[in-house]
């Protein structure tokens, strides 16, 4: 017996079948009809694509030379299980993530060498200067966490991370329509034209960076970037004088997977953009295949300042580099309370005044 083939709407996904009346293929759930001419090039588009390359190739091949780890060491929390390394001459009484004490551990050992290193440029009393601004304007802050409020431990850290370079191959097909409209002294006229748009094209992509840390919130390091990567210089144990370097956790094939999500997304919203001029724009169905080429490692500065109210420990992080300040700050009850009453106040009485006039009418 032959096999049975079941044609998928590019649209959906749901399974389509021929509507005699329509003398079209249709798909039951969006209702989108579609020729058969259409589906064959659908079909055939599919058949082209690729799977993605996934075939990592690490740039980094530099050893640690002699003596050079033996100038580090390393330190440990006993809460959060937080390990970070610093040069011989710093002292770190407490854990930078969690505020808890850290212990000792003893001589530096890593797997991998950094490849660069973007240096400190702003200072520990820039950072608290930041931590000051970033309270103002914020009227659901409790006051009394501002004038209360404490740093109970500032430190600059060396936050490791994968920067990655690769290629996008994208195809995609959109729906278009252009609409338009005029009338006469008896009808009002309206013209729609539908378009089928494609686009094809390849990007390129470079030093996509992902924090390789666990122990630092994926959306807090997001929010901190961007980092300039044209002052990044050669890794060199001497940036780390001072300051503490958090040891990755997170290696290079799992940090992939993020990478290549924010790759898909740049493509996408890069090819979505050029579509222009239509009324109506709907995407039909697309491809992106990724092409890896090279990922490498670097240490990004950033400045960590724990603060601790109402028992609860606050964490803000500083770009070290541009000063951009990030965190999350506790919210007055009370305040968001009397603003959510006036805010539904506000949109009650435009509410009540549109029902008046449509009633008027």
């Amino acid at each position: 017996m032959a096999a049975i083939q079941e044609y998928k709407c590019p649209r959906c996904g749901g399974a389509i079948a021929f509507d005699s009346a329509a003398q079209k293929m249709k798909c039951p759930y969006c209702d989108t009809k579609f020729d058969m001419e259409t589906l064959a090039s659908y079909d055939s588009e599919l058949k082209n694509d690729q799977k993605d390359d996934m075939r990592w190739k690490t740039a980094s091949g530099a050893e640690w030379q002699e003596g050079e780890e033996g100038r580090l060491h390393s330190y440990v929390c006993k809460s959060c299980g937080g390990e970070i390394a610093c040069d011989e001459n710093t002292a770190a009484a407490s854990c930078p993530f969690c505020g808890n004490p850290v212990v000792m551990m003893g001589q530096f050992s890593g797997e991998l060498k950094p490849d660069y290193v973007i240096p400190f440029k702003l200072d520990k009393k820039v950072a608290k200067e930041a931590l000051r601004k970033h309270y103002e304007g914020k009227r659901l802050l409790p006051k009394v966490f501002k004038d209360e409020n404490h740093i109970d431990e500032i430190k600059g850290v060396y936050v490791p991370f994968w920067l990655f370079d690769a290629s996008a191959d994208v195809n995609m097909r959109y729906e278009a329509t252009k609409v338009r409209r005029w009338s006469d002294s008896k009808y009002e006229y309206t013209e729609t034209r539908f378009f089928a748009v494609s686009r094809s094209g390849s990007l390129g992509f470079e030093k996509i960076p992902v924090d390789g840390s666990t122990k630092m919130p994926d959306d807090l390091m997001d929010s901190l970037e961007p980092f300039d990567f044209s002052k990044a210089v050669k890794f060199q144990t001497a940036y780390l004088a001072g300051y503490l370097a958090d040891k990755y956790d997170v290696d290079s094939k799992k940090s992939a997977k993020r990478a290549n999500a924010r790759i898909r997304k740049s493509a996408q919203e890069a090819f979505d953009a050029t579509v222009k001029g239509y009324t109506t724009v709907t995407k039909e169905n697309g491809s992106i295949q990724l092409k890896n080429r090279k990922v490498e490692y670097a240490l990004f500065p950033v400045w960590l300042l724990n603060t601790t109210w109402n028992g609860q420990n606050y964490l803000f992080a500083m770009n070290g580099q541009t000063g951009k300040m990030v965190g999350d700050l506790p919210v007055d009850k009370a305040a968001y309370k009397k603003w959510l009453f006036g805010l539904t106040g506000v949109i009650g009485g435009a509410l009540y005044a549109i029902l008046a006039l449509l009633w008027l009418l």
